[in-house]
């Protein structure tokens, strides 16, 4: 037996030692905490008050730290605590004892230290909201005791861990809102305790994840804003009944929706929206008893809403926004009660707004923008809306007029009506929407004066009415809205005089454009509102100056004044708004000095200054607006010389300085401006030679140097402008020929005038080759030699002028022929059947000649009769060798000798029996497609080639002309030479019985159009601009490296074919034509209807408005 005072110093011993242990825990766990403070770059105060080795007894009421009942620390909780650093230095193996680390809501930057994996009791991790990089270290799937893991919102990559899977008691998980990638699924397994899984916003490409359908627990699922493709899985519905939350919105998802979600009994939200799903949305979804949010916007549904969503009782928000479904709007959707928001829009809905959503008295937000629907907005919606906060109407076609009940949404911040067939007047209830901040009722037909209780709409940033009929004065009240961003009213019948709006603090647009208003601007517009962009007064009968202060902000980027009665100077701040890009100031009064009203701009595009006062010189600083496409300042006083600096304007498109006072020679630079392609300096003082570098500017569709005093000749290379449609050089004083080089711009179309100047020697019959020009003039010059027959053939000439010449000879027939007398007069050898021109002498032969004439008669007749008889003789003996020819002749070969035509180009390795024997005859079960000119076959020859064969219509009768038959063979023979793999290979053309067969290569895809109505899922955006291009190059092709050119005249997306790979091929030239140069370009009606030019437009013009057909259904079929 131990003695009693043994005992009590065991006892005391013991106790010592514990103390000792804990103080000495307690002072590990310090000192790790503050070694990790000491490495943030700036710790928040409350951890510099409390955490400081002078305070280690206190530990457990520092900021942020609990213990446990032994002193140890158990919790680190410091959320939202501006923490600036890393992890690196937090010793994590000095808290043993730790449940909870929540670092939530600070600036950590760096990696997760695979070190955290020491804290074995841990049950909450939280690095939320930092910026935690690198992948997230697998050795927290060694945290077994651990319930929630949130690492959501940090810049986290590479795959997720298949070791998370191994948290057995993990019941919470957010990954969200980070830079993961797909991990291999097959290595998870199954988390069975798993409620809560967030994967949103992350860079995941993977099918649903299978270990997903194993977590039989869930109840909350965030797979949004990956690229997960893919059909979801039928199983879900099955696996997980307990799911309250499914989110799979912005993914790649497709496929019907063909699970019976009505099995998910709990589910509260369900939100699909922006993926790929097809098919019609499935009735069973009314099954879901507790459904909170039904969200399937911007898919592919099609087909009606169905009534039976009605039943959703609990439901709160709709949204079925950018699909494609029709039909109306079902009345049993105004059963929905609980409903706060339905969104509808830029679908193809019909019919009118079913009365029946007048009973949705909670209802917040209205969305159905771009619809069909019609039908008058009924005054009892506004009277029971009056939660409503947001209501867009706008690109419908609701009729009537505004109901007076409009001023019932006293809550209703943004309210769009634009883009309707609203008539009436604005009623003056509109000013009872004291809350409004948006409103839009633009491009409607009201009338009317604007309401002078627009006043009371203080809160308004946004007033939009234009495109309308609104007449009467703009309401001085305005100017006492000034929360007002953007005032809008052009396009009306407004008059009057602006109101004083000069205290509009926030104004940043004003448009008034194309109205009747009148007098001056407020001369303090503009001082008080620094933030003013945008100004347009265009189109109206304003006069007086611009304000000073207008852009005193210097914030101004469009300025648009053109068509008034503007005078005086431009304000002097105008030079120093470097955000200008838009300035249009043509036709009024103002003056000043033009140098001194610009400066610098990096961002202008544009600036209009014709047709007014302006004076001074063209400042060398325009060249440095760098981004400038269009500098128009004709009909001005500006002198001096043109800049070289211009040349530096390498965005420039259009410069025209005509009708001005321009001294000098045209800067050499000026061809440095590869992108220009209107150049006008006609009207000036200008002098000395064109430069021969005009033949850089290869984009130029209009030139004109006209009305100057430019002298030298006409260089050659001004042939190489190849896109001209406008060339006028008249009135100046050139000399020299006429370069033959200028028939080689095939494009020049409005008019070639190269009158009073003194050009001399032939006019070069290569103009001939400008089939497309409507005007000719070149009169008044020293021209002489005859008038070339080939201008005769030009048949789009609609004028032409050649008097006062020196030209002689006949007048050629042709179009001349309905010309006026007054284009020939002044050239004294000219003769011809025209009002004062001498008739041609073709009578004035003598007898000696006619004895002549007689004896050239006889010999002739007596050496064609020779002639004849050898003909004949030769027709003979090949009759002959032909007959002994066909008896040898096997049954094919009889049988293609019945052909009235046959012609196989260099790869037709097959004859004509093949091809039926192929078909069966041409039977229908062969048939691949009809179209208006004829039927397709699918030939399979015996050698396994695939051919196309379309049997043409149109028969061939014995009264067609000859002549346009054999122009038929010649074009099919020029078609088979051609060679672009974008085009389809014709391998020949054969007459059979009265019927037309053309061969053409097989192409396995079918047409465009069956692809893009079909499959058009299929095509996603690369690969529709691939098709583009590969129609591009293909008549490209046909255009320009075809001798003669060929214009298909038919594309459309039924004539465009795709092979396996979706490469494109240009097809079907039932209607092309040979674009010959002695032949006129104007034919009759060809082409497909819905891609044919109107009116009598050229054939190339047709074809221009063909692709762009072609690309504007390839766009529609991909709207959603």
């Amino acid at each position: 037996m131990i003695p009693p005072e043994k005992v009590n110093i065991v006892v005391v011993f013991v106790v010592f030692l514990c103390i000792v242990g804990v103080s000495s825990s307690q002072k590990t766990e310090a000192e790790a905490l503050i070694k990790w403070k000491n490495s943030l770059a700036s710790p928040s105060p409350p951890l510099n008050n409390s955490w400081s080795l002078n305070n280690i007894s206190n530990l457990c009421n520092w900021t942020g730290i609990r213990c446990n009942s032994g002193g140890g620390v158990s919790e680190i909780n410091l959320p939202n605590m501006n923490l600036d650093g890393t992890l690196d230095r937090f010793d994590f193996s000095s808290f043993p004892n730790l449940t909870q680390f929540n670092i939530n809501l600070n600036n950590l930057v760096g990696s997760v230290p695979s070190s955290i994996a020491k804290l074995s009791k841990l049950t909450l991790l939280d690095l939320g909201s930092n910026n935690f990089t690198l992948p997230i270290p697998p050795e927290i799937g060694n945290l077994s005791e651990i319930r929630v893991l949130r690492l959501y919102n940090n810049s986290l990559l590479g795959p997720i861990p298949y070791q998370l899977s191994s948290l057995q008691q993990l019941w919470y998980m957010d990954l969200g809102s980070n830079y993961l990638t797909s991990p291999n699924w097959s290595s998870f397994s199954a988390m069975p305790k798993l409620t809560h899984l967030s994967l949103f916003l992350n860079k995941i490409k993977s099918d649903f994840p299978p270990f997903i359908l194993s977590c039989q627990n869930l109840t909350y699922i965030d797979l949004s804003q990956n690229q997960f493709t893919g059909e979801v899985p039928n199983s879900l519905v099955t696996n997980l009944p307990k799911l309250e939350y499914l989110n799979l919105t912005d993914n790649l998802f497709e496929g019907n929706l063909e699970m019976n979600l009505s099995k998910l009994v709990g589910l509260r939200d369900l939100r699909l929206g922006r993926n790929r799903f097809t098919g019609v949305i499935p009735s069973g979804i009314s099954l879901i008893p507790n459904l909170v949010a039904l969200e399937l916007y911007n898919n592919s549904f099609h087909g009606q809403i169905p009534p039976s969503l009605g039943r959703l009782s609990m439901l709160q928000v709709l949204d079925l926004e950018v699909n494609n479904l029709s039909s109306r709007i079902p009345s049993e959707v105004g059963q929905l009660a609980m409903l706060t928001t339905l969104k509808l829009s830029d679908n193809a809905l019909t019919g009118s707004l079913p009365p029946s959503l007048s009973n949705l008295a909670k209802l917040d937000t209205l969305l159905a923008k771009s619809n069909l629907l019609s039908g008058e907005i009924l005054p009892d919606f506004f009277s029971n809306w009056t939660q409503l906060t947001q209501l867009d109407l706008q690109n419908n076609s609701f009729t009537g007029s505004i109901p007076r009940e409009i001023g019932y949404l006293t809550k209703a911040t943004y309210i769009i009506l634009s883009g309707n067939q609203l008539s009436g007047s604005i009623p003056p209830e509109i000013g009872n929407l004291e809350d409004i901040s948006y409103l839009d009722i633009t491009n409607n037909q009201l009338n009317g004066s604007i309401p002078a209780t627009v006043q009371k709409l203080t809160k308004l940033t946004s007033f939009r009415l234009f495109y309308n009929k609104l007449s009467g004065s703009i309401p001085p009240g305005i100017a006492n809205l000034t929360s007002l961003e953007v005032l809008d009213l052009n396009t009306n019948n407004l008059q009057g005089e602006l109101p004083d709006i000069s205290n509009l603090v926030n104004l940043q647009t004003l448009s008034l454009f194309t109205n009747n208003l009148s007098g001056t601007i407020p001369k303090d517009l503009g001082r008080n509102s620094p933030l003013l962009a945008i100004v347009s007064f265009s189109n109206n009968s304003f006069s007086g100056e611009i304000p000073p202060g207008l852009c005193s902000g210097f914030n101004l980027e469009i300025f648009t004044a053109d068509n008034n009665h503007f005078s005086g100077s431009l304000p002097d701040c105008l030079r120093n708004c470097t955000k200008l890009v838009r300035v249009r100031l043509q036709d009024n009064q103002f003056s000043g000095n033009v140098s001194q009203a610009f400066g610098v701009h990096p961002n202008l595009k544009l600036v209009e200054l014709s047709r007014n006062q302006f004076t001074g010189e063209l400042s060398p600083q325009w060249g440095e607006c760098a981004s400038l496409t269009s500098l128009n300042a004709d009909g001005n006083r500006i002198s001096g010389r043109i800049p070289a600096a211009l040349g530096k304007l390498s965005q420039l498109q259009r410069l025209n300085l005509s009708s001005n006072k321009l001294t000098g020679e045209i800067p050499v630079e000026i061809t440095n401006l590869n992108r220009l392609f209107e150049l006008g300096l006609s009207g000036n003082q200008l002098s000395g030679n064109i430069t021969s570098r005009i033949g850089n500017l290869s984009d130029l569709q209009i030139l004109d140097l006209s009305a100057n005093a430019l002298q030298g000749s006409i260089p050659p290379e001004m042939g190489n402008c190849d896109k001209l449609l406008k060339l006028d050089l008249s009135h100046n004083d050139l000399s020299g020929n006429i370069p033959f080089e200028l028939g080689n711009i095939f494009t020049l179309q409005s008019s070639l005038d190269l009158s009073h100047n003194s050009l001399s020697g032939d006019i070069p019959p290569s103009l001939g080759k400008l089939t497309y020009l409507e005007n000719l003039d070149l009169s008044d010059n020293k021209l002489s030699g005859s008038i070339p027959t080939e201008l005769s053939r030009i048949s789009s000439l609609q004028s032409v002028d050649f008097s006062y010449n020196n030209l002689s000879g006949p007048v050629p027939e042709g179009v001349f022929k309905q010309m006026p007398a007054k284009d020939f007069v002044g050239n004294s050898g000219l003769c011809g059947n025209k009002e004062g021109l001498p008739l041609c002498n073709n009578t004035a032969l003598n007898g000696k000649s006619n004895k002549s004439k007689k004896k050239v008669l006889i010999i002739a007749l007596v050496l064609g009769g020779i002639f004849c008889l050898g003909v004949l003789a030769i027709v003979f003996l090949i009759y002959r060798g032909k007959s002994r020819m066909l008896n040898r002749e096997n049954a094919v070969a009889k049988e293609e000798m019945n052909f009235t035509t046959v012609i196989w180009g260099r790869d037709g390795k097959f004859t004509f029996s093949d091809i039926k024997k192929a078909t069966e005859g041409f039977n229908e079960k062969y048939c691949i497609g009809k179209g208006g000119s004829g039927t397709v076959f699918k030939a399979v020859l015996a050698s396994g080639q695939v051919l196309a064969v379309k049997q043409i219509n149109t028969s061939y009768t014995s009264d067609m002309a000859a002549a346009n038959w054999k122009s038929f063979e010649n074009e099919i023979s020029t078609l088979m030479e051609v060679r672009h793999r974008n085009i389809v290979k014709i391998y020949g053309f054969c007459l059979k019985e009265e019927l037309m067969y053309l061969v053409y290569k097989y192409v396995e895809r079918g047409s465009l159009g069956n692809v893009l109505y079909g499959q058009g899922e299929l095509l996603d955006w690369v690969t529709r601009v691939k098709i583009i291009q590969d129609v591009a190059h293909a008549i490209d092709y046909l255009h320009h490296d075809c001798t003669p050119p060929i214009v298909h005249r038919d594309v459309t997306i039924n004539n465009i074919l795709l092979e396996t790979a979706f490469e494109a091929r240009l097809s079907d030239f039932g209607t092309a034509r040979l674009l010959r140069p002695d032949s006129s370009n104007w034919t009759t009606a060809a082409g497909s209807y819905g891609y044919m030019a109107p009116g009598n437009l050229h054939v190339s013009e047709s074809f221009l408005l063909c692709f762009m057909l072609v690309l504007i259904f390839t766009r529609m079929t991909s709207a959603s």
